[in-house]
């Protein structure tokens, strides 16, 4: 079978990747010709671990293409992707101008069938109106069927995501399109990953509902830690005592200084504007974002507390930028809001990350970028581990204490056990802890 997958960003390059990991013939297709003579050139142009090695094989194999040129790749395929960026408004909603750019596209240089995907996270409704835009501008009348396939790849960790899913979510009203996308995705059956079939807008609103939700987890749980810090709990304990219930499970329950990243902020705030549109306050979510929003404050003011309650003229350390380790992403990063917020407030701040230094410094340039952890602590007041990389997990702390001029750490992920801290020498402060474990 030969699929196109439209859009190189990380949702369809992952996936037009694994898709040819698969076996299937795939073209990606992007109008970014800097973006596609990079992929032709062995380049890569996200971080995602192994992602590289698998577009050489793949590309080497010949099942595997890039191109600018869109009407080749969907008169050559029977499945078009549509996995471009669906950015957030300023409303809150999702701007969806480059699906549809793309079904307009889809609907003049189709020249027979084709089962037009959507990847990219769309609201309800969006499956109906890519149907009525690809018929509008079709220069004859064509069949063709619309699938709503999200995605639900975690950065980092996308392509074992993709090759062992949780459940693959296809929404069709049409045999003939549920027929192709279930042979499309045999491999993955054949080791019993989850098929649900079910409607175009039912499909579009299970990756929303599930966006959401995890994120209320996230938020919850950092209520619980701030609680936890006032009233003497460890909330570490509490979400390990919480996640042993069947019902809640031990994901998402880790307390820091909020989510970020390209999906949770952007999907619940467009699931909240869906619900406005709809006549509907969704409460939950909105309380969600809030939470998030303060979450950032409230990290900031711990640091501020611990410098003595002046960052003027202090030294802050940073270890990680991105929203999450393995991954290069720092849209929405909590860092930015934090360091740029301690910035404001007279501190000298400096920072190392191994993969979002390059991508941060065009958004937040007031801060100094070192070349590895132990620089950037030189002579901080204090060391925040923002991002929980595995190379910041076991730190030389005999050295990190003897470059600092304070040894003090707050651990916003609380990576570190306190007694470790305090047995070499360094006053600890991590999140949702009380003071005999390391709070403030």
């Amino acid at each position: 079978m030969d699929i196109c997958v439209v859009g190189t960003g990380y949702v369809g390059l992952v996936t037009g990747t694994c898709f040819a990991e698969l076996g299937v013939t795939v073209k990606c297709v992007d109008n970014d010709q800097a973006k596609i003579k990079l992929l032709k050139d062995g380049g890569v142009p996200i971080y995602e671990p192994g992602l590289q090695e698998m577009i050489r094989k793949n590309t080497a194999e010949g099942r595997l293409s890039f191109t600018t040129d869109i009407a080749e790749a969907i008169a050559e395929s029977l499945v078009v992707f549509i996995a471009v960026g669906t950015p957030q408004g300023d409303d809150g909603s999702a701007d969806l101008k480059y699906v549809y750019q793309v079904a307009e596209t889809i609907g003049r240089d189709m020249t027979s069938y084709k089962a037009i995907v959507t990847k990219s996270t769309v609201p309800v409704g969006t499956g109906e109106r890519i149907r009525e835009i690809v018929e509008r501008n079709q220069k004859k009348k064509i069949d063709f069927d619309v699938v709503s396939n999200p995605e639900f790849l975690r950065e980092g960790s996308a392509i074992e995501d993709f090759m062992r899913p949780d459940r693959v979510v296809i929404g069709t009203e049409s045999k003939r399109a549920s027929d192709i996308m279930k042979e499309l995705y045999t491999p993955l059956y054949l080791i019993e990953a989850p098929i649900i079939l079910t409607d175009v807008p039912t499909a579009e609103m299970i990756k929303y509902a599930s966006n959401a939700f995890l994120a209320t987890k996230i938020s919850f749980i950092n209520e619980m830690a701030n609680l936890c810090e006032r009233v003497g709990a460890n909330v570490q304990m509490v979400a390990k005592g919480m996640g042993m219930d069947n019902r809640i499970g031990p994901k998402f329950l880790h307390a820091g200084p909020g989510f970020g990243g390209s999906c949770f902020p952007k999907d619940t705030q467009a699931l909240a504007k869906i619900a406005e549109n709809s006549g509907y306050d969704f409460q939950i979510v909105k309380a969600v974002i809030q939470v998030n929003e303060r979450q950032r404050e409230i990290m900031t003011d711990k640091v501020v507390r611990v410098l003595g309650g002046e960052a003027r003229g202090k030294t802050v350390a940073c270890l990680g930028l991105t929203f999450k380790p393995n991954t290069d992403d720092i849209r929405e990063a909590p860092a930015e809001k934090i360091l740029g917020r301690l910035a404001d407030l007279g501190a000298r701040i400096k920072a190392f990350d191994p993969a979002g230094m390059e991508a941060m410094k065009k958004v937040l340039d007031r801060i100094e970028y070192t070349s590895d952890a132990y620089q950037a602590a030189e002579g901080a007041d204090c060391l925040i581990l923002m991002t929980e990389w595995n190379q910041f997990r076991n730190l030389d702390l005999n050295r990190l204490k003897e470059v600092m001029a304070s040894p003090v750490m707050i651990d916003l992920r609380n990576v570190y056990k306190p007694d470790r801290l305090k047995e070499a020498g360094f006053t600890y402060h991590g999140v949702g802890v009380s003071g005999k474990d390391g709070g403030n």
